[in-house]
């Protein structure tokens, strides 16, 4: 048997410290040797909970199912390991101290034969992994991470356009996640909006929040589908600080309401995440007469995000920041800005023109607001997801879905940048950006997408002064 044992000490309460390492998914952050780990049970973490992590070798990899046998919070926890190499048994302990918590990590290693005769080559090597996945804990728990620079090929890509857009893929996501720094920011008092959680990135959005402890506000038009995504994620997660709120937000009076009953609330919102959204194949306008990709791709967005604007200042005055985070589109790289076409006509209409016209409009949004902002404590970045299989593109897009499906990515992977920026401390540092797998990139591909001079000017007053009472009564 190999016995290691290490500690470490955080400038962290112990709750969050228990919390963050409960979910062992986190071990991919901060194991060297964890390449992926995910929750293969149901329900909350807790006694009986069961990972399955992939783990990195000299040569290949070792998959290790972990299962919680000890489950004290906030002092204590105990998982099993089994896989083809060795058995282990990773005991965690959580002391309270002046400053923070102490972490007492150790771990038994059964290696199965005929590798047993191999221990003592093994003991070394086993006792600098140890260490170095107790440091990198206390690295991760520390949270004190730089925000990401664009890396030099990720600029070289998006000059040349196609490497740029091959980043879209699952390919680009796998590349960029070797880079990536852990998420252990505590989430636990704070409130979320999120739009468009019915399924797809809107749905892996609040999973993930939701298993991070965050209150959570669901904005969908269904109430049968409202109400049972909402009981799926508080089974899932054990968080019981779930709620939803029902509108269609293609309908601005719809909007409008929202906005009233969360005012009418008082209550702060930390971040909110515009993400509701859909690709329109054939030209609709809705009972207010309005262009329907127009209305929920932009207006909407607008019209909630103002209105909401009192409670994000509002956070930000107690926690020092809000975020808003707008979902758009890499689609939004074909498409130069045009005010006189952002409410397409019925004539030669083209759903994914409409779409990438108005996420455009939307990021260049996003970069005003942020500049208005700044001095109330609001960050405002937008980030596109790359090309995820969710039921919007494969219902909106079934040939590019056919062709791309080996390569896009999970709606988790799409979602990932999302969560980024409404949890990670370091993300909070920056604003008015256009993030893709966590780093910055160029809100443009081709020079021919650029807008004129004033068009910016042009489209914040033409969002402003659209009135859509006079609209609806002419």
């Amino acid at each position: 048997m190999i016995e290691l044992k290490e500690t470490t000490t955080v400038d962290r309460k112990i709750d969050e410290c228990f919390r963050y390492v409960a979910d062992f998914r986190t071990s991919a952050e901060w194991d060297v040797t964890a390449y992926k780990a995910t929750k293969t049970s149901s329900g909350p973490i807790g006694l009986g909970t069961v990972f399955d992590v992939r783990c990195k070798l000299p040569v290949g990899f070792i998959d290790l199912r972990y299962e919680i046998v000890e489950f004290e919070p906030p002092h204590r926890i105990a998982l099993s390991a089994t896989g083809w190499l060795f058995d282990a048994v990773d005991t965690i302990e959580f002391t309270e101290t002046d400053g923070g918590t102490r972490i007492d990590y150790s771990a038994d290693f059964t290696l199965k034969a005929p590798f047993s005769a191999l221990e003592s080559r093994l003991e070394s090597g086993m006792y600098r992994m140890g260490k170095s996945a107790v440091r990198s804990l206390g690295r991760a728990l520390g949270d004190q991470f730089k925000l990401p620079e664009t890396a030099s090929s990720t600029r070289a890509a998006d000059k040349l356009v196609w490497p740029g857009v091959a980043m879209f893929s699952k390919w680009g996501y796998n590349r960029g996640r070797k880079r990536w720094r852990p998420i252990s920011a505590d989430l636990t008092h704070k409130r979320v909006v999120v739009t468009g959680a019915s399924s797809g990135l809107g749905l892996a959005t609040a999973g993930a929040l939701a298993d991070r402890g965050a209150e959570l506000i669901l904005v969908m038009r269904n109430e049968q589908r409202a109400s049972e995504v909402v009981e799926n994620l508080i089974s899932e997660s054990g968080n019981d600080r779930i709620r939803y709120e029902l509108a269609d937000l293609s309908l601005m009076s719809d909007v409008d309401d929202l906005v009233q009953r969360l005012l009418r609330r008082g209550q702060p919102i930390d971040v909110l995440v515009n993400n509701a959204g859909a690709l329109f194949n054939d030209w609709t306008d809705t009972s207010e007469n309005l262009e329907q990709s127009f209305a929920l791709l932009l207006l909407s967005p607008w019209r909630l995000t103002r209105g909401l604007h009192p409670l994000l200042k509002q956070a930000a005055q107690t926690a020092g920041v809000s975020r808003v985070v707008n979902v758009v589109s890499g689609g939004m790289y074909t498409q130069k800005l045009d005010i006189e076409q952002l409410q397409a006509s019925p004539d030669g209409y083209n759903g994914a023109v409409a779409y990438a016209r108005c996420k455009r409009a939307l990021t260049i949004v996003t970069e005003e607001w942020a500049e208005d902002w700044a001095g109330d404590g609001i960050v405002v970045n937008a980030m596109h997801p790359g090309w995820a299989d969710t039921p919007g593109v494969e219902s909106a897009l079934p040939g590019f879905h056919t062709v791309t499906k080996r390569i896009l990515r999970t709606p988790d992977e799409g979602a990932d940048t999302i969560v980024w920026l409404a949890a990670a401390t370091e993300a909070a540092r920056v604003t008015g950006k256009l993030f893709l797998d966590r780093e910055a990139r160029s809100p443009h591909l081709l020079s021919r997408t650029q807008e004129r001079s004033g068009d910016r000017e042009r489209l914040m007053r033409f969002m402003e002064e659209f009135n859509f009472e006079k609209r609806e009564a002419a």
